[in-house]
């Protein structure tokens, strides 16, 4: 077996994490990875916006937590509480930080040194590269996905394109 066909499926998915709608978002990426597990690879990109205070921040915070091994779970749970961030701020993600069992001092001091502006601003540049607007938008396939005015069929949309990718792979096509 060669390594494309080893490789999952990518859906890149730029985020938001002070965004409603990126919040409503985590029932489907939820319900995909449930779906498919190790056969697709989500991964989280980072588009900040600037209507958004604290979203800089919270995409830096969630990449430290990529760092300490608890991204994905840091990321759910600073969506769940998005209108909370927007009013608390770096204490709201540092909190989160905390209840996961992460390393708080070592989240204040990424904060402060900016060791993961180059990801938070190389994902930002590159969504904008492809026409990333808004946020959530999935790329899947070469295909982009706009999920910002409405999440109606997109999660539909996502499978039907996986199931197409992995059908390829186990073809070798």
């Amino acid at each position: 077996m060669d390594d494309a066909a080893s490789t999952p499926p990518v859906l890149d998915y730029w985020c938001e994490l002070q965004c409603p709608d990126c919040h409503r978002a985590q029932r489907d990426l939820s319900a995909l990875r449930e779906r498919y597990g190790d056969a697709l690879e989500i991964r989280l990109r980072h588009f900040p916006l600037e209507k958004h205070k604290h979203a800089y921040a919270a995409s830096q915070a969630a990449e430290e937590a990529y760092a300490q091994g608890g991204g994905d779970a840091y990321a759910a749970a600073v969506l769940e509480r998005t209108a909370e961030l927007g009013k608390r701020g770096e204490r709201l993600l540092l909190e989160v930080a905390g209840d996961l069992g992460l390393d708080v001092e070592e989240f204040e001091t990424a904060l402060i040194d900016g060791r993961h502006l180059l990801v938070v601003d190389a994902d930002q540049a590159e969504g904008r590269a492809i026409g990333v607007t808004g946020t959530p938008t999935y790329v899947i396939g070469g295909q982009r996905l706009d999920g910002g005015k409405s999440q109606d069929g997109l999660r539909e949309r996502i499978e039907e394109i996986a199931d197409g990718l992995l059908r390829g792979a186990r073809d070798g096509s």
